[in-house]
Formats: C-alpha cells, sequence, structure tokens
C-alpha cells in the first residue's frame, strides 16, 4: 500500500526546470540632481556633460548683487565695530595717564581724581559694549563667508555629468536642478517582471547578465523586488547588481537577464 501510494504522488508530481528572459536597462544605483542653495546668476561653469569629475570639484558659480550688498554690509559693521573698540582704549589710556601724572603731584583724593574715576567706569563699560559688538560682527562676517561657500556649487561624489541645464547668465533659484552626475562605479540593472513570472523570481538568486552591444557576460545576483506593481501592465520592477569588470558599461545601455528556475508542477 505504501509503494503504491509513494508512486502515485511520484507521477502526479514533477520537477520542471526553465528559463526566464528578462528585458533590462543598465542604471546608477548613486545619481545626484544638483541644484543651489543660493539665488544668483551663473557666473562660471567648468564642467560640460561628459567630463568627469571628482568629488569637491567645483561644478559651477554663482555671482549675486544681494550677496555683496550683504558682505560689503557686515565688513563695514565689522571695521566700525573695531575702530571704536580702539578709540575706547586710547581714551582708557589717556585717563590712566592723567591720573599718574596727578599721583605725582599728590592730588590723589582731588575732585577731579574722582571725576576721572567716573569718566573711566564709563569708558571701562563702553568698551565692553563694544567688544561684544565686535564679536557680533564677527560672527556676521563668518556667516556670509559660509554663504560664500553655497556659492561654489561642488561635486558630492565622483561621476560624470550627463545633463546641464544652465549657461553662463542664467537666474539660478534654490530647487532649480542645473546638473545630473552619475556614478559609474555603482552600476546595476533594471528589469521588469510580469505579475505572472512573480512565483519563479527571488531576491537573492543569481542570474546569467548580457550587455550585447559589448558581447559583456557575466553573473549577477537578484537585489530586490520593489513590491509595487505598475497598475497599467501588472508588471514589478527588480534590481540586479553584478559584476562591472567593463570600462565602457553606462547608464541606459540595453541589457539581458537570464533566470534559471526549478518549480514543480501538478500533472
Amino acid at each position: 500500500m505504501l509503494k503504491t501510494t509513494l508512486l502515485f504522488l511520484l507521477l502526479t508530481y514533477t520537477l520542471f526546470s526553465g528559463s526566464l528572459s528578462i528585458t533590462g536597462t543598465v542604471v546608477s544605483d548613486n545619481q545626484k540632481m544638483i541644484g543651489a542653495r543660493y539665488m544668483g546668476y551663473v557666473k562660471n561653469i567648468y564642467f560640460n556633460i561628459g567630463d568627469s569629475v571628482k568629488r569637491e570639484d567645483t561644478l559651477f558659480e554663482l555671482e549675486s548683487a544681494e550677496f555683496d550688498i550683504m558682505k560689503n554690509q557686515a565688513d563695514l559693521a565689522l571695521e566700525q565695530a573695531e575702530i571704536m573698540v580702539d578709540m575706547y582704549r586710547t581714551r582708557l589710556d589717556s585717563i590712566r595717564r592723567e591720573k599718574a601724572l596727578m599721583r605725582v603731584r599728590g592730588k590723589d583724593n582731588s575732585v577731579d581724581w574722582n571725576n576721572l574715576d567716573i569718566t573711566a567706569d564709563n569708558v571701562q563699560a563702553g568698551l565692553s559694549a563694544t567688544r561684544s559688538l565686535v564679536k557680533n560682527a564677527a560672527e556676521k562676517v563668518k556667516q556670509i563667508a559660509t554663504i560664500a561657500n553655497y556659492l561654489e556649487v561642488k561635486a558630492p561624489n565622483d561621476g560624470i555629468i550627463v545633463q546641464k541645464r544652465i549657461r553662463v547668465g542664467d537666474l539660478i533659484v534654490p530647487g532649480m536642478l542645473a546638473m545630473v552626475l552619475v556614478d559609474l562605479d555603482h552600476l546595476e540593472i533594471e528589469g521588469q517582471v510580469s505579475e505572472a513570472d512573480l512565483l519563479k523570481v527571488n531576491a537573492g538568486d543569481f542570474v546569467d547578465v548580457t550587455i550585447p552591444s559589448l558581447r559583456f557576460k557575466t553573473k549577477g545576483r537578484i537585489k530586490s523586488i520593489v513590491p509595487s506593481a505598475n497598475p497599467m501592465t501588472h508588471t514589478f520592477t527588480m534590481r540586479v547588481s553584478f559584476h562591472q569588470d567593463h570600462k565602457k558599461i553606462f547608464p541606459g545601455m540595453y541589457a539581458k537577464i537570464l533566470i534559471n528556475y526549478k518549480d514543480a508542477l501538478l500533472k
């Protein structure tokens, strides 16, 4: 009886092997949209489409009349505060010299001596207040220097400029797209899996990757399957990481993904 049952199960189920071919596109996992943090006119552009850049390279530079006014005002306020400090210091030194002369002449307890004490206290208070002004003005100058850094837009990482939407003289505002930077060291392949084939694909599975234009073949691995279907096509987005050992692989290239799978089918 047991042998008959096992034979029935073997005849009912069979292990089916097959392959699933999916078309995909090479994409970058590290693509940056470059904009500006400060409004101004484009003064210089140092890189164009197709140029390779390194991290911290200055991509473009802005000029702003508003910033120039703020910088001049901050520098002037600091200069005026420093002049006032020098003036109070000079006055305080003068009072000290007058006291020294009066002490030599034996007038320590005179009315003039008391008046000088009062004047010295007032000058000292003014000096302390002016030093606070200098400190505040210096902080303002530092803030302006920080804004100056925003006028030079730098590359956040190594990569290639694939889009440039600005020209010298253009007015750029915060949030406006100026350039697109693509990192070629972190490429993946993106493909669409139909809902009917979803059971044949699992995150972590190894796959065969081909880029026909380069005659490039390598092994890849399914990195993720986005759990959100396109309601129009009923497909799911799949990301595949692969061994990138070819220097001419760029985002946008056509690729093929071959998935070998096994499934148990009911006869």
